[in-house]
């Protein structure tokens, strides 16, 4: 059986220290589950494993053998494939033309490259992982969850023996989930051993073997995933015990802050739904049901064409987001990274932006004003940072999604629009962002919720609708909300 073994494994950065003699043990047709709080040094320790950095003390090596990984192209030399979290496309270039991008030599003959030959074997890669795209299509033209699909797609063409999944389910609808899964199954079966990083327990039951625990840069522990204690496991990485799961407050509903009926947009057939003040209300659907589609028409991003819209009583046309932004709508996109963040802005700057006009004076910035209110904010929202002064995008991803709730949540709007929020976050901090939901809620204050996490939507949610095809097919809640009615809506059944 081949085995892949990291030893003794240091980082530091600026002097400050994230990984300290860590290590980790993978062996051929099995899944290690690597867990940890965002910030806990799963990513440095697999960036080291793929050769983007260099440990500074520590050995890595495959079959009792020392390797040295000083690049990507050590990595891809020794077999060593990795599945990013964050989308590594080129959007305007094509599926095949992303497949191509360090592949070219499989591709060449006499210096040109085979474009028939790569069309089909990226085809048959696309059925593989049941994506149903020409690949002469744009990677701009696919959503989150498809171009997923393509990340999956290209660590499938090279002949790994050890791959790294990084959050690979993080946008993906319960169907392609467990085709992913049959996919593993299959690598395992060919002697791949993988290393599996997701913060949803469930899968991790379904499909690993072993789970490794990192908390603050330091290893942990190693258990056997079919008899690891899930209070355990989370004990360990979050250094404390994570009393409820979903902490669901009472709802107590109070007017109706948003009413649409019979929404139509250029992108949604029908939509009719309400929220009322004093509750979370949960939208959901498989993916392409339309749901951010329907969020971005009321948050004016996207044109209501037909149908009546009322916010906070009376009957509006958003014919821009500012226009919902100052009628009382913030909206939190589900890409943090290219839209809820100006990543090399420093915190303080990500904080500040929806409300500069409550900080300046005679048209200029009031700067002590500014870092204390971004001071306040981290503090509130227990953001770990060094400085507000640092990048947001030097943050581990649990910390940036508390900068993009907290500016919005600071602009004190009447209703929250949350598109996937928690997706790629630790428990940790998904505990905390319940948290501040529950308090916004408890204000008077409404929100809308759009996962792809059905536990996460029925354990936080007062009442879900559910969309198929462009479609709201209907609503549950309290006994009704359950996986079976929710799976009937999401398939286009009606509820009998």
């Amino acid at each position: 059986m081949s085995t892949l073994r990291m030893k003794g494994i240091n980082k530091s950065f600026a002097g400050v220290r994230v990984l300290d003699d860590v290590e980790l043990l993978v062996e051929g047709g099995k899944v290690v589950a690597l867990l940890g709080e965002n910030g806990a040094g799963k990513s440095t320790l697999m960036k080291i494993l793929t050769g983007e950095y260099q440990a500074d003390a520590g050995e890595i090596s495959i079959d009792d053998q020392v390797v040295s990984i000083r690049n990507i192209d050590d990595a891809k030399r020794h077999r060593i494939g990795m599945i990013h979290q964050e989308l590594n496309l080129f959007p305007n270039l094509s599926i095949a033309e992303n497949f191509l991008i360090g592949n070219e030599e499989e591709f060449k003959k006499t210096g040109f490259i085979r474009n028939h030959k790569l069309k089909e074997k990226v085809s048959d890669i696309l059925n593989q992982v049941n994506l149903h795209r020409d690949p002469s299509e744009l990677v701009k033209n696919l959503g989150i969850g498809e171009q997923q699909l393509v990340e999956i797609g290209k660590a499938l063409l090279q002949d790994v023996k050890y791959l790294v999944m990084d959050e690979p389910t993080a946008a993906l609808t319960e169907s392609e989930t467990e085709r992913l899964f049959q996919i593993i199954e299959s690598l395992k079966q060919n002697g791949v051993g993988i290393i599996y990083i997701s913060h949803r327990m469930e899968e991790l039951y379904k499909i690993a073997d072993q789970v490794s625990v990192l908390r603050d840069g330091q290893f942990i522990a190693t258990r056997d995933m079919k008899t690891a204690d899930e209070n355990e496991l989370v004990s360990m990485m979050v250094g404390r015990t994570v009393a409820e799961r979903y902490p669901k407050t009472p709802s107590k509903p109070g007017e109706t802050l948003l009413r649409a009926l019979n929404i139509k947009t250029p992108k949604v057939k029908r939509a009719t739904i309400e929220v009322k003040v004093g509750e979370i209300v949960g939208l959901g659907g498989l993916m392409g049901a339309g749901r951010t589609e329907l969020v971005s028409a009321f948050a004016g991003v996207d044109k209501i064409l037909e149908g009546e819209f009322e916010f906070k009583g009376k009957r509006v046309r958003f014919k821009s987001p500012k226009q919902a932004i100052d009628s009382g709508i913030a909206f939190v996109t589900e890409d943090r990274k290219s839209q809820g963040l100006i990543l090399p802005f420093s915190v303080r700057d990500n904080m500040a932006l929806p409300t500069l006009n409550l900080r300046n004076k005679l048209g200029f910035i009031q700067s002590k004003k500014e870092k204390s209110f971004a001071a306040e904010m981290v503090k509130k929202l227990r953001i770990k940072v060094a400085s507000t002064e640092q990048p947001a995008g030097s943050l581990s991803g649990g910390n940036q999604q508390k900068i993009v709730i907290g500016k919005w949540m600071a602009q004190d709007p009447a209703l929250l629009i949350l598109d996937e929020p928690t997706r790629g976050i630790d428990v940790g901090a998904k505990q905390e962002i319940y948290e501040l939901m529950n308090a916004f809620k408890g204000q008077g204050r409404g929100i809308l919720m759009i996962s792809s996490d059905l536990p996460e939507l029925m354990g936080i949610c007062d009442r879900i609708y559910v969309m198929h095809e462009g479609e709201v097919m209907g609503e549950i809640k309290g006994e009704d909300m359950n996986n079976e009615n929710f799976m009937k809506l999401a398939t286009g059944r009606k509820l009998s």
